[in-house]
């Protein structure tokens, strides 16, 4: 019988690959460092645990509205207002998803039709081009070499426009670079997508891990709310990865499309994981736990920049990261294939990386390296990598 063939196409997951792989390393009794993962080492806070725990007992475990509960969806436009300036009506412009993953697949699905082209900067994370290749659009991928900082210039995006282009993918803080767009730049990309007609989706899944000043959503910018699709999770900023809960922001058109198609597959989000949601993203304490998360990641990342000062490679080279938890390694003066870089350096050294290749072409020579690991972990890690790379 016939099999769907457009999954041909995908490969498994690069992160998930290279989990798989060190799994197995460990369970053999080989000590790795794990630098590969994109998932915050820090707990659950245990406040919301326990407002999950009790909400199970008092019977949250029935179908809640496909939309999400109201308590959640106010806290949402609770926290894009305080965090993001930008004003949302809970009842009509946000629905609750499973995660980040399938928000962005609701956006999409909302405003795609077969045929019609997005336009996805290059390098970024695979899940943004897969996703919108499983809908049957066709992606065409705008560079964003290391040479423009990681961000598409504007000849690259006046290029890449046709008029089959019906929206545009950003991902800041990006995975995985952790570069983030000034507020002019993002003006000026809102006066391009006016020009052209096109939607921005636009995921904020890092959007309070930062480390110099706050990015800027596209929506707060004047006259974009209105094109904009804002994708959000609990998963990185409340370390809830295993929660599955995040939420999609837009205008009302949008969000009754993904309403429709929620009540047609996942029918709704875990009644007793929303109230947990509800907490996480209004209790003062809770901020303050993700506060630490930050500032955690920033002296790792300031760790990594000093190390690399000291190390002073001429073979590993670190753009420093505004957002997220990772870093993006430069090792093209290697002039070796990236994968064969992280199979060598996990082999010879110890050290779970991923191939920069996997996020596009403008990866090539590059590796991704997650600082969402002890501070000793980081540093060793990164020791162990410029040492293999002095050794080539």
């Amino acid at each position: 019988m016939n099999l769907n063939e457009q999954f041909e196409q995908f490969r498994q997951s690069p992160t998930v690959a290279m989990g798989d792989r060190i799994s197995a390393l460990k369970a053999s009794g080989k000590k790795i460092i794990g630098l590969q993962q994109g998932d915050p080492d820090f707990k659950t806070s245990q406040a919301v645990i326990d407002v999950a725990c009790k909400a199970l007992q008092e019977g949250l475990t029935h179908y809640g509205p496909s939309r999400g509960r109201p308590d959640l969806l106010s806290a949402i436009a609770s926290k894009l207002t305080r965090d993001e300036g930008v004003s949302y009506d809970p009842a009509s412009e946000i629905i609750v998803t499973h995660g980040g993953i399938h928000a962005y697949f609701s956006a999409m699905q909302s405003i795609l039709n077969p045929g019609d082209e997005v336009l996805i900067p290059d390098p970024t994370w695979a899940t943004h081009v897969n996703l919108a290749m499983m809908l049957r659009a066709e992606v065409t991928r705008v560079p964003a070499p290391v040479e423009d900082g990681f961000i598409p210039s504007f000849d690259s995006w006046a290029r890449a426009v046709s008029p089959k282009t019906r929206a545009i993918v950003l991902n800041y803080p990006s995975n995985p670079t952790g570069i983030v767009p000034s507020r002019e730049y993002l003006q000026k990309l809102q006066d391009f997508a006016k020009e052209h007609d096109l939607w921005v989706i636009t995921d904020e899944v890092y959007d309070s891990l930062y480390f110099e000043e706050k990015p800027t959503s596209l929506a707060a910018i004047e006259g974009a709310k209105e094109r904009t699709l804002i994708i959000q999770s609990l998963s990185k900023t409340y370390a809830m990865t295993g929660w599955r809960v995040g939420f999609l922001a837009a205008p009302k058109s949008v969000i009754e499309n993904a309403v429709k198609a929620g009540q047609n597959s996942i029918t709704c989000v875990a009644p007793f994981i929303q109230k947990a949601a509800a907490f996480a993203l209004t209790d003062p304490g809770v901020q303050q736990e993700t506060a630490k998360m930050r500032e955690a990641y920033a002296r790792r990342r300031a760790l990594v920049m000093k190390l690399s000062a000291e190390l002073e490679s001429e073979r590993v080279r670190v753009t420093p990261p505004q957002g997220a938890f990772y870093c993006f390694l430069d090792l093209r003066a290697l002039k070796m294939n990236d994968v064969e870089m992280c199979e060598r350096i996990l082999e010879e050294k110890s050290v779970g990386l991923v191939p920069g290749s996997a996020f596009g072409e403008q990866g090539e020579g590059f590796i991704r390296m997650s600082i969402a690991a002890s501070d000793e972990e980081v540093e060793m890690g990164f020791r162990k990598i410029v040492e293999w790379a002095e050794e080539q």
